[in-house]
């Protein structure tokens, strides 16, 4: 059990540099609140974190 939480860390963290250096400080922001949102079960953070990533996300996409 701890491994896979250690595992899971390490990914999340890699996806946040990922982010982070694509996108800049907002991406870093959206993936926080989507963090936040999850382990909180908080929906207003997951949706605003959500909003923020498919607005970054339209550039790339379209």
């Amino acid at each position: 059990m701890p491994l896979i939480a250690i595992l899971l860390a390490a990914l999340f963290f890699v996806i946040e540099e990922l982010i982070q250096g694509q996108f800049g400080i907002m991406g870093l922001a959206a993936v926080a609140l989507l963090s936040i949102g999850v382990k909180a079960k908080n929906t207003a953070c997951l949706s605003v974190g959500a909003i923020v990533l498919v607005l970054l996300l339209q550039p790339v996409i379209g």
